[in-house]
């Protein structure tokens, strides 16, 4: 089982899910190649760089513009606006990869009466293609994207804003998330956490926590 702090599953009141790698997958290496390919670069070395700028570009500090302007710096390279356009473009297809299993999970919570919340790294681009285009959006009771919020995690008041959203204590809470910062940083708070590997690993914690309902994993991730 995975490191928690929280004994049985009385008085939890609400689940609160990160999306990438949890809801949806990870894009795999040939994914980011779409990305890679535009700079000419190998996978491992295009990833470095799009990943050192991510906590500016989540936070909102940065436009979808400057984020791909300033990788490209780094590497001696022009954009043009047309490459931009299709740079934000994969970036969003390459993350829409839900995990059926985890969405008819979010389904069950609520239909049990269990507040569900979303809590995510994420830029505009991404953030503002979910709310405007997958209707399964509305099956959370409160959604938290950084970039709206100007706050990333492990920030505590990232979780504290969705705490409030959803109108319950720390201890009324699960966070489910596939970093350990992240969930260390919840626990901090005196959240209940669960940090996020498998599907099936997920579901062996949340039976043996006695949890009323756990997610089953599907065969393969549905597009959003």
């Amino acid at each position: 089982m995975s490191k928690d702090r929280f004994n049985g599953t009385s008085g939890i009141h609400a689940v609160i899910l990160d999306y990438g790698k949890v809801l949806a997958r990870s894009p795999t290496p040939e994914e980011f190649g779409r990305l890679a390919s535009k700079f000419n670069l190998s996978f491992e070395v295009f990833h470095k760089l799009w990943e050192a700028g991510r906590g500016a570009y989540d936070r909102g500090e940065l436009t979808a513009e400057q984020y791909w302007l300033d990788l490209a710096a780094k590497i001696d390279t022009a954009l043009e606006d047309g490459e931009i356009k299709k740079l934000r473009q994969i970036e969003v297809e390459i993350w829409c990869h839900l995990d059926s299993g985890m969405m008819e999970w979010l389904s069950q919570l609520r239909s049990v009466g269990i507040k569900t919340g979303l809590l995510s790294n994420m830029p505009q681009d991404l953030a503002g293609h979910l709310r405007t285009n997958c209707p399964w959006m509305e099956d959370f009771t409160f959604k938290t994207f950084s970039a709206e919020v100007k706050l990333i995690k492990p920030d505590p008041a990232i979780y504290r804003h969705t705490l409030r959203g959803l109108g319950v204590s720390a201890a009324e809470a699960l966070f489910i998330d596939d970093r350990e910062p992240n969930v260390e940083a919840a626990r901090r708070l005196g959240i209940h956490a669960i940090q996020f590997q498998s599907i099936g690993q997920l579901s062996r914690d949340l039976t043996a926590l006695a949890f009323p309902v756990v997610p089953v994993a599907a065969q393969s991730p549905s597009p959003v």
